[in-house]
């Protein structure tokens, strides 16, 4: 194809959440109090297993860097999707699409890793308690944190660097509500055949080893459980059924985006709520926010900081 027949795209067009004029402000409320209870749960999260002494079990601070994760995922598209239903013309720069979906991809795939470092934390703790404290020690801790990232921004960039030298020009329209990896190589101007199925090996295959981990380990706590007593299997099974829902509605949609990763779908964007805005708000409810110590472990921070002032 000739390129200099083309114009050269400065600016990709989000078509995001289209519709009334009611209706955007109605997405407009929504996303706007899920977002800021996002943010202000996770932060709450960091902050009492940073301060509390009670919770300086590994399992507590896993869920500190999973609470991160989610934040800095939910504020790398939901606060652009929400300005963009204040807006007609839904715009976003070619850097800045790129730059989302570095992100985006990079706390994704680090959350995914940290998740099955969770589940490993679990499993320990319920299946081998005398020895949960020599098995997770801080040297495997740390590696449990310094993994994720290492292996995100590794995965990341494998897709990055080949995307970032695409030459884009003439169409400029992702149906989306952010820059999304398979669509936006979609328009390129040159045959990308390859990189799609690249794309779809890398991360499809990334996300659907790592579900199916998790769902090995949690099927392994339950029967671990259930031979040891029949009574705690209930409590486990309701804990892990929580916990089963949100891994089920984060890696969901990502293995649905790559098993049809070029297809026009139009559920594509109820997904990626899904992926971005819903699952950051479960989390913290699911993992942490029910659990007993943490709440006591946060009505006696509140109480010191009542009586400090």
């Amino acid at each position: 194809m000739d390129l200099k027949n083309e114009s050269v795209v400065v600016e990709f067009i989000l078509l995001g959440f289209s519709g009334p004029w009611k209706l955007q402000i109605f997405f407009l409320v929504i996303f706007s109090l899920i977002y800021g209870a996002t943010v202000m749960g996770n932060i709450l999260i960091m902050v009492t297993v940073t301060f509390s002494s009670t919770l300086r079990s590994p399992m507590y601070f896993l869920l500190g860097n999973l609470s991160f994760l989610d934040m800095c995922l939910s504020t790398v598209t939901t606060p652009k999707m929400i300005t963009d239903l204040l807006t007609a013309h839904k715009t976003i720069s070619l850097w800045g699409c790129m730059a989302q979906m570095f992100f985006m991809h990079f706390f994704g795939d680090a959350e995914m890793t940290l998740l099955i470092a969770m589940a490993f934390d679990r499993y320990v703790a319920i299946c081998k308690p005398l020895h949960y404290r020599t098995i997770m020690s801080p040297r495997l801790l740390s590696g449990f944190v310094i993994l994720p990232w290492t292996i995100g921004f590794i995965h990341t960039m494998s897709q990055m660097i080949l995307t970032m030298n695409l030459p884009f020009c003439g169409h400029n329209i992702v149906d989306n509500i952010f820059c999304d990896l398979p669509l936006v190589i979609k328009l390129a101007c040159i045959e990308t055949y390859t990189l799609e199925l690249f794309v779809i090996a890398d991360s499809g295959l990334l996300s659907f080893i790592c579900f199916v981990l998790l769902l090995v380990s949690y099927t392994v706590i339950l029967v671990t459980v259930r031979q040891k007593s029949s009574g705690g299997l209930a409590k486990a099974l309701s804990t892990l059924s929580a916990h089963i829902i949100v891994v089920t509605l984060f890696f969901g949609p990502c293995i649905f985006i790559y098993a049809w990763p070029f297809s026009s779908f139009t559920g594509n964007k109820i997904l990626a709520v899904f992926y971005t805005v819903i699952t950051p708000l479960l989390n913290p409810l699911i993992y942490t926010l029910r659990n007993q110590k943490m709440q006591e472990a946060m009505k006696k921070l509140w109480s010191q900081y009542v009586s400090s002032t």
